[in-house]
């Protein structure tokens, strides 16, 4: 972590309400308008053919209903005859039934007519299975490419952004969001797109069905909705910040389980496997608390909309019944308005189960919206200067820099590196060695002042081309999954077999390499296991002579290495350096002797400059170093001597 840089456990910024949110994922939906328009004329249509089969296969009822009856009257008279008959009998509420009724006095059930009602609506059913599968199909297809662009936008944004939001955001996290987050938001497309369209046209399609057939028994069907909408709204509304910390604590136990991971050996070390475990548990505890209120209080939805969709059902089912008694409506009618009721509340209650997963995928869009929102790195110049960069004199001119605008870490530094010449960087940690090299490679931005490389300032040119004429070494080694060979290239991708050997054999990696099993073929993964520390430090190394750049950066490049292998090293990098300006950041001053110029730096300035003989003549902060190092060791030689 970088000075002044706020710690992994800082918050991060306030989530964003539900709706806004909301839009803004659905706005990421516009590139496939085409197939959405596709997507909602299927959807219409089986939308409508599902309608109509409840109204069809009520007169299916009404044919045998009304075969049933007429077969118990007389035969020979008419309808009308019959009905006055009932009524001459005082059976004036059959007669009242009979009158909304299609009968024939003497005739049976049409099984004829009833066999060709029940072949259309299986007809229907099936269109419409069929364009309910074509619409889904289309969803998955938008969605997945929505999530795939969704995916590049980020790790173009990862690109764009300063090394100072790596610093201050735990890498566990940024995983979590760039995985489980994005996961996560493809799930509840996938699961509420795929019905919303539907579950929204059957409720309109329903609507109007249930007020064809009767207005009164719709209004009586309306009467829960209002509760419907209040308890669903209230419900969501009390789960949404408990969606919002169960991602967020999910990012934190990633963060913690990436962390024990990688300092597994420095845990186990110092015996604090106990306190990584309890520091778990209460994040692991946290995240459980926040799934589980999440989890019950949308889960409330459902069984709440099913009370009331009984409720409704048993009012439909008591007025409809009077209804067919009284003549007003069939008995097929009633059967499809309670089928249309019972369907009218399924979709509220999908609907409410889509708001459920919604919230858990908005809460994730959330998150996600954070880093594509993060500020960006300064874009490269428009207008690029193309004047050659291959002498590689490096100026810094009053050069000015901070990690927080009132935390100055740099003040006011200027230095002068001439082509082919090696300078050190020495002094106390913290004194800004690093933070000089990272803002010579532009990894942050300067507050004031200019670097220039040959005359030309590094601003004016793309970060792709700067870099590209700069090597580095890190102290801390990284190797990515692969072949010896393939690491070693990674300078330089074209390179030819010679030239990929010859780097190996400069860096002292063919020393080593031709005892592995499989030689330069040999596969690592992204720790380097299977090799040492210090052979790691050789392959980057080699990385390095591959690239052939014009500014060479070493930061402790051999810090990992044995004596008698630095000795090589240090003459491998001279023949390196050559012809090359070299920066070379070091806590052992006994490998610096030999630079050209010796810059010592505290507290961001720097206060002496010079060569090695001329710095120790001086008899300032560099010799104090020099002398505090060297009367170390001896006095550790003469404790080794008393022992």
């Amino acid at each position: 972590m970088r000075p002044g840089m706020p710690g992994p456990g800082a918050p991060g910024t306030k989530a964003k309400s539900f709706g806004p949110s909301l839009r803004r994922l659905a706005v990421r939906l516009a590139p496939e308008k085409v197939y959405l328009a596709i997507i909602f004329v299927l959807a219409t249509t089986a939308v409508v053919l599902n309608t109509l089969g409840p109204q069809i296969l009520g007169r299916a009822t009404n044919l045998i209903f009304d075969g049933v009856i007429g077969k118990q009257l007389p035969a020979g008279l008419t309808k009308d005859q019959a009905i006055a008959g009932l009524r001459d009998q005082g059976q004036n509420r059959l007669a009242d039934m009979l009158r909304g009724m299609d009968v024939i006095p003497g005739a049976g059930i049409d099984f004829g007519a009833v066999g060709r009602v029940l072949a259309l609506v299986l007809t229907l059913y099936v269109v419409a299975s069929v364009f309910t599968w074509l619409q889904g199909y289309l969803i998955n297809e938008v969605i997945n490419r929505t999530v795939k662009r969704l995916r590049a936008d980020i790790e173009d944004k990862i690109h764009r952004l300063p090394l100072s939001y790596f610093d201050s955001t735990p890498r566990g996290d940024v995983l979590s969001r760039v995985t489980n987050d994005v996961d996560n938001i493809s799930q509840s497309l996938q699961q509420t797109m795929n019905q919303l369209v539907i579950q929204v046209l059957s409720v309109i399609g329903l609507l109007s069905m249930m007020f064809w057939i009767s207005p009164t028994l719709a209004l009586i069907a309306l009467v829960t909705l209002p509760a419907a909408i209040w308890v669903t709204t209230l419900i969501a509304k009390r789960s949404k910040p408990h969606f919002i910390d169960q991602w967020k604590y999910t990012g934190l136990v990633n963060a913690q389980v990436e962390e024990a991971f990688t300092g597994h050996e420095v845990i186990s070390a110092f015996g604090r496997i106990r306190e990584v475990g309890q520091e778990f548990d209460q994040r692991n505890e946290k995240l459980y608390q926040s799934s589980f209120r999440a989890q019950f209080i949308s889960g409330l939805i459902m069984p709440t909309m099913t009370l009331l969709g009984n409720i409704n059902y048993v009012l439909i089912a008591v007025v409809g019944g009077l209804k067919v008694a009284t003549g007003s409506l069939s008995l097929g009618e009633v059967q499809a308005f309670i089928m249309y009721s019972r369907q009218f509340s399924a979709p509220l209650m999908q609907v409410g189960a889509m708001i459920n997963l919604l919230q858990s995928g908005v809460a994730s869009a959330e998150r996600i919206f954070e880093i594509l929102d993060a500020e960006e790195q300064q874009p490269d110049p428009a207008e690029e200067d193309l004047r050659p960069l291959e002498r590689g004199r490096v100026a810094f001119e009053h050069v000015g820099f901070g990690y927080e605008p009132d935390t100055p870490i740099i003040e006011d530094l200027s230095l002068v590196a001439e082509p082919g010449h090696v300078v050190a960087i020495v002094g106390h940690t913290g004194a800004g060695k690093t933070t000089l090299v990272n803002l010579l490679e532009r990894f942050y931005e300067i507050d004031s002042g200019a670097i220039t490389i040959d005359g030309v300032n590094i601003t004016d040119i793309t970060r792709d081309r700067l870099r590209s004429r700069i090597g580095m070494v890190l102290q801390d080694t990284w190797l990515f999954g692969g072949t010896i060979r393939e690491n070693i290239a990674y300078g330089h991708p074209n390179a030819s077999e010679e030239e990929i050997l010859a780097a190996a054999k400069a860096a002292y990696v063919d020393r080593f390499v031709h005892a592995l099993p499989h030689g330069y073929d040999t596969v690592l993964d992204e720790e380097g296991s299977g090799v040492s520390a210090g052979e790691k430090q050789l392959i980057t190394i080699a990385r390095a002579f591959l690239a052939k750049p014009s500014i060479l950066i070493l930061d402790e490049a051999t810090s990992s290495v044995d004596t008698r292998t630095e000795l090589l090293v240090q003459h491998a990098m001279a023949e390196l350096r050559r012809d090359r300006t070299s920066f070379v950041i070091a806590h052992r001053l006994s490998t610096i002797r030999d630079a050209d110029l010796i810059v010592v730096m505290d507290k961001g300035r720097i206060v002496e400059q010079g060569s090695h003989r001329q710095l120790l003549a001086a008899r300032g902060p560099y010799r104090e170093l020099y002398n505090a190092q060297f009367a170390g060791a001896a006095v550790g030689a003469e404790a080794v001597e008393v022992q």
